[in-house]
């Protein structure tokens, strides 16, 4: 399923799961009134659950459009901290370098963490030798001194077959390049070059999907989506072989791969656009039913009233 159809399929069911909600009194998120743009830009990661809640938002709001763009976690940032927009996804936190920039150009923000992610290495349904990678295995295959020198699979594992290693992945600029060499090859942005890189998820999905030599990784959300096609590689970090799933990262098992998702909110254009600060409290008020009709993985109770503590720190 393509981005746009699955958007739009995320966002019928959702309006008919929040329908039957405000049939019970539940839904009070309609904001009358308000008009103009919401622009939003940054990871491809969290792209699918803001581009749900837009089009949904904008089907009780019809006036209000929201853009989403995908330039990646950092490209985002770029364009954030320069006030070219309202709202930044991330699949990481700030860096200390975007916050100067953001200091710089006088935009204050707010984080919100919105949903958790399993980050998935994937291979082609039709890979029929790895089942499960060791952390160690996937620095060998990843890390700076494999550039040139690591081309087949029979060299990360000698069990593996002599085929030559095709590697498909995220972009520098994005957030989960950023999160996944950290914890795999030990340094943020530490990684091979010569490998099949993207910003945009899709194309890693077809990639590895057309290969059974293939590899990548992306986003849960992508491979929940493509699971027809791709396999999901369970990671042994030293306690033995985790799969990717909702229940595993939310119990802490899958590690080092779990990890939390955000949007950055430009303080001054939420109290002085009232679209912006509409779509934001929509956002928040509806994330659950939301992350679950986009499938991604929910936050727990925990971390959903940490949520609404910065909303209301937010509005004050």
């Amino acid at each position: 399923m393509n981005r746009i159809a699955r958007t739009t399929a995320v966002a019928s069911a959702l309006a008919l799961s929040l329908a039957l909600a405000a049939c019970g009194g539940g839904n009070e998120s309609s904001a009358d009134g308000v008009s103009g743009e919401v622009v939003t830009d940054g990871s491809s990661t969290v792209q699918p659950l803001t581009a749900a809640a837009g089009e949904l938002f904008s089907e009780e709001n019809s006036d209000v459009n929201v853009s989403v763009a995908t330039s990646g976690t950092g490209g985002g940032f770029e364009k954030f901290c320069a006030g070219e927009t309202s709202m930044s996804n991330a699949s990481r936190p700030i860096k200390d370098e975007e916050k100067a920039l953001c200091d710089e150009n006088g935009v204050e923000f707010s984080e919100l963490r919105v949903a958790t992610d399993a980050l998935t290495v994937v291979t082609s349904k039709e890979n029929d030798f790895v089942q499960c990678l060791t952390t160690d295995e996937l620095k060998t295959m990843w890390e700076p001194g494999a550039e040139g020198k690591v081309t087949t699979w029979k060299q990360v594992n000698s069990e593996f077959p002599d085929e030559k290693l095709e590697l498909y992945g995220p972009g520098t600029d994005s957030g989960t390049f950023d999160y996944f060499t950290d914890e795999i090859n030990g340094e943020e942005g530490a990684s091979r070059s010569d490998y099949n890189a993207s910003e945009d998820d899709n194309v890693i999905v077809k990639g590895v999907a057309g290969s059974p030599n293939a590899l990548g990784y992306f986003g849960f959300t992508y491979f929940e989506e493509n699971a027809e096609t791709l396999k999901a590689v369970e990671v042994d970090s030293g306690e033995g072989c985790v799969g990717p799933s909702a229940e595993a990262a939310a119990d802490g098992t899958y590690v080092p791969l779990s990890r939390p998702l955000f949007i950055y909110v430009n303080k001054n254009d939420y109290a002085s656009k009232k679209q912006v600060a509409a779509f934001v409290d929509f956002y928040v008020e509806q994330n659950q039913p939301i992350s679950e009709a986009a499938k991604f993985i929910t936050l727990n109770d925990e971390q959903s009233t940490e949520l609404e503590a910065a909303l209301e720190s937010l509005k004050s």
